[in-house]
């Protein structure tokens, strides 16, 4: 199902000025986190994101070990467009090696990023899930370090990432305003947790723009289920698991669903979702027209909560200890 450009929704990015479309191209799965990809189905994905209207690319060096951010970088030359046709996001501080937030290794990073990239300069660099540094050093070096590379014109936008919710208002309320940009939440706006929703308020209050990944909730809100290093309780799994089998039998996908129940939020800007086939864009870009077009399954998505209410926002810890 092929759509023109102008389906794919394009929502303002808190004050950057960026509008991002509704559907984000998450391209660690390029990175063959999740399995072998070739170059070729690689190039392509990106190529038919970009042909049926998604402009924002997410990738890090982290992802695949740098390999990631390698294969975008040859889908989006192979776009033959001018660079402003396109926003691409990376990250910084988190490596195969490990985590480095410190001003010299995140200044040197975005050198790195850039070559593999193939790209004069990013529209954001976001500091790669804080909760596993010090919240104050991402304050107090962090951040600065990433200011300074603004001026360069190496960085338009500056933002932070990371699964606890409350890592966000730490940092944002220890920064001078408009510091940050950008923060992008992930497993926190999906059908079976939305306390990303507390956060809205206090967020655009800041200026911020929001990016929410993993509406799938990594692999929970799907027919196959989760990997097996999944960190949900066996409570949630099994919930997700009793919710997807439900709605197989009414002859609906979950995956469908928790895509269109995520978009559904105006307020984020762009959900991220991985891809790495021509396929499965084509069914994310269609998931996004189809819930444009006719709204969601209020019936189907009224039974779903129901059955993940016992477990409804439970999360799991990630991160070291902030003292």
């Amino acid at each position: 199902m092929a759509y023109p450009l102008a389906n794919m929704e394009l929502r303002p990015l808190g004050n950057t000025g960026l509008k991002l479309s509704s559907v984000g191209f998450g391209a660690s799965p390029l990175g063959r986190v999740f399995g072998p990809v070739s170059e070729d189905d690689a190039i392509a994905s990106v190529r038919e994101a970009f042909r049926l209207g998604i402009n924002f690319f997410d990738t890090s060096p982290f992802y695949g070990g740098t390999l990631s951010e390698k294969m975008l970088g040859k889908g989006l030359k192979a776009l033959g467009v001018p660079r402003d046709q396109y926003i691409v996001s990376t990250k910084c501080g988190r490596y195969v090696e490990g985590f480095d937030f410190s001003a010299e290794r995140v200044t040197r990073s975005i050198d790195e990023s850039l070559e593999r990239l193939q790209l004069d300069y990013v529209d954001i660099l976001q500091c790669h899930d804080i909760e596993f540094g010090s919240l104050d050093q991402i304050v107090n070096e962090t951040i600065p370090a990433l200011q300074k590379l603004k001026k360069t014109g190496k960085i338009r936008f500056i933002g932070i990432t990371g699964l606890p919710l409350e890592i966000f208002t730490y940092v944002l309320d220890r920064v001078p305003p408009g510091a940050v940009d950008v923060i992008l939440s992930y497993c926190h706006f999906s059908i079976n947790d939305t306390t990303l929703e507390d956060l809205l308020p206090y967020l655009k209050s800041k200026g911020v723009g929001i990016i929410s990944a993993s509406p799938l909730a990594m692999g929970l809100l799907t027919e196959n289920g989760p990997p097996e290093w999944h960190p949900a309780s066996p409570e949630l799994k099994s919930a997700c698991q009793a919710a997807a089998s439900h709605c197989k039998n009414k002859g609906k996908n979950i995956s469908k669903l928790a895509m269109q129940y995520s978009l559904s939020n105006k307020d984020i800007a762009s959900v991220l979702v991985g891809m790495n086939s021509v396929s499965q864009v084509k069914e994310n870009v269609a998931a996004a027209a189809e819930v444009a077009t006719f709204g969601k399954d209020p019936e189907t998505l009224a039974e779903i909560e129901a059955i993940l209410s016992p477990v409804k926002n439970q999360t799991w810890p990630s991160g070291t200890q902030q003292s």
